[in-house]
């Protein structure tokens, strides 16, 4: 079920940073989520200014305390299971790089623009492809679209301040307009 989360000050643990790892916690810690590293040894894939705190030592289930969002990709199948079932048994949504059976969520391959997320998923069966589709739809995704995101927000704020409902405003128009041209249709109502 595909859906787009706010992980805004979110506390979030990633176990294992080799480059899978350091990926996702970077990952994360785009999406606004105060990420916490805990592996036995850091890599130099981790970028450290943008996690929270890195614990130099194995897993161990305390690290789980406050959090509401785990990532595990050691790279050992037998370590991510025991991590995500452990996640699991404290009601802690998980994702074990690789180990789909392990997982209450799949990251999907994800291109952005300012506000505008564009993100693929194939269920796990095949990052490759999602990848390569979500550079396909990047290619669609420049600074244009980025600002129109703003001017639309910007338009949204506008009709609520008036007390008016959104459902009123030809939006399709709107975007065609800011990412087309102005045509004659250009207005809100």
């Amino acid at each position: 079920y595909p859906v787009i989360l706010d992980l805004s000050e979110v506390r979030a643990l990633v176990v294992g940073d080799g480059r899978v790892g350091a990926h996702k916690a970077a990952g994360l810690a785009a999406a606004g989520a105060n990420v916490t590293v805990v592996a036995p040894e850091v890599s130099d894939h981790l970028d450290r200014d943008r996690v929270v705190a890195v614990v130099e030592r194995p897993f161990v289930v305390e690290d789980l305390d406050e959090v509401r969002v785990v990532v595990t990709a050691t790279g050992h199948h037998d370590v991510d299971h025991a991590v995500a079932a452990a996640a699991r048994r404290r009601g802690i949504w998980v994702n074990a790089a690789d180990q789909p059976d392990d997982c209450d969520f799949i990251l999907p391959a994800i291109a952005r623009s300012g506000r505008v997320s564009v993100s693929v998923s194939t269920d796990g069966a095949s990052p490759a492809l999602a990848g390569r589709l979500r550079d396909r739809c990047a290619e669609h995704l420049g600074p244009e679209v980025a600002a129109a995101a703003e001017t639309l927000a910007a338009d949204r704020r506008r009709v609520h301040a008036r007390g008016a409902s959104t459902d009123r405003v030809a939006w399709s128009a709107r975007v065609s307009a800011l990412l087309d041209g102005p045509t004659e249709r250009d207005h809100l109502e």
